[in-house]
């Protein structure tokens, strides 16, 4: 098979050739839009999933639809060492940038700017070397008594409240979207809460669309009680058998090439269903098959370089970044979940882990917290903690002690 003709793309947040498996969760957000365009009341949206299950690509997707609907959108990655102040600041800029064209009152563009602008230096607050002071790209003067009181809650609710009017003044909206959104610090999503809740009260056209870690919903719910009711849920699972088999065929039908459906089997088994693992191994067959249709025996070539990479890429990349004591709490995770009628993916028992250790649980909470805060593992339970990246107890447990 000629490789400059391979279809597949295994890649981080890189979108597949064929998107197949969400389009559920695609209708769903065009509804979302029009309601919100037409003033009716509508929740902001989170979704999450495990790493590698194509949460970032669907939120790129679902700003695609927002774009061509004619909304002003911005898109930030939350990071645990950054407030959310700056990033949104940069987000809401290039949304009001997108809706300005559409304005028929450019002095009403540069007052919610000017907002803006007040709201961005105040990230500046406490930074006392004036080489590290941030300037906002903004060309307007910084308004006054407006989004700068300092307090992060107010200043943002203030802030999305004036951006909304103006997507109300030309008929549409503005959606900021937020990956990685388990990494704010609590303040900054208590303050995200807040001011979606103002915005859902004044019905106005302003909406959040964030992505993160299966416990992402745990951290909303501890910031505000009301959390829960604010957002709506949709959990990125895995694909189902024939979400998987579009995602292989369709793009390689493009090229003229099919698979047999033992071929098609193995992929299954090999890549459970996880879009990354899809592209992953679909990438290797397809380049060690010799001609088409592509067997089960190409498949079976190709593993070995499949799991090659994700053992060096994929999972090797993410074990480095622990320490010894975080590794040797993971190894006894992965130990722990190496259960033949278990999901390899299942929640483990903090307790289990303790008692495989011979460790006090107490003494255990600082590796766990910083797995945690590592994103290599959460906590959708209380007293149990899961792998973030699928397969990583299976590749844990081929590895070397």
């Amino acid at each position: 098979m000629d490789p400059v003709r391979n279809p597949y793309a295994p890649g981080a947040g890189q979108r597949p050739p064929e998107l197949a498996g969400r389009g559920r969760e695609l209708d769903a957000f065009d509804v979302v839009l029009e309601r919100v365009a037409r003033g009716r009341p509508e929740r902001s949206l989170v979704l999450t999933g495990l790493r590698g299950v194509g949460k970032t690509v669907l939120l790129n997707t679902l700003r695609s639809a927002a774009i061509g609907r004619l909304w002003g959108t911005g898109k930030i990655e939350a990071r645990p060492d950054q407030s959310l102040r700056r990033p949104v600041s940069g987000a809401l800029h290039m949304a009001i940038r997108e809706l300005a064209p559409h304005h028929r009152d450019p002095d009403r563009v540069d007052e919610v700017l000017g907002v803006l602008k007040a709201f961005a230096l105040r990230a500046n607050d406490g930074n006392s070397k004036l080489r590290d002071r941030w300037a906002p790209g903004i060309d307007v003067p910084a308004a006054r008594g407006r989004a700068d009181s300092g307090d992060i809650e107010i200043d943002l609710v203030e802030l999305f409240t004036d951006a909304a009017s103006l997507a109300t003044d030309v008929g549409t909206g503005i959606a900021l979207f937020i990956d990685e959104m388990q990494d704010l610090s609590a303040t900054d999503v208590s303050a995200l809460c807040a001011a979606c809740h103002e915005l859902s009260q004044l019905g106005a056209p302003l909406i959040v669309v964030g992505a993160g870690l299966p416990h992402l919903p745990a951290v909303l719910s501890a910031a505000k009680s009301y959390s829960e009711r604010l957002f709506r849920y949709a959990r990125i699972d895995r694909l189902d058998r024939d979400a998987a088999d579009l995602a292989l065929g369709v793009p390689a039908e493009r090229e003229g090439v099919e698979y047999d459906q033992e071929a098609l089997d193995l992929l299954y088994e090999k890549s459970g269903g996880y879009p990354y693992f899809v592209q992953a191994y679909g990438k290797a067959t397809w380049d060690h098959a010799p001609q088409t249709p592509i067997t089960a025996d190409d498949v079976r070539v190709a593993a070995p370089e499949a799991e090659g990479e994700l053992a060096v890429g994929f999972f090797g990349s993410r074990f480095e970044r622990a320490t010894p004591a975080e590794r040797e709490y993971m190894r006894a995770m992965a130990a722990l979940s190496d259960d033949p009628g278990n999901d390899m993916d299942a929640a483990v028992p903090t307790s289990e882990i303790a008692i495989s250790l011979g460790r006090k649980p107490a003494s255990l909470s600082p590796a766990r917290d910083a797995l945690i805060r590592k994103g290599l593992i959460y906590s959708g339970e209380r007293g149990t903690v899961a792998f973030t990246v699928p397969h990583f107890g299976r590749y844990l447990r081929t590895q070397p002690v």
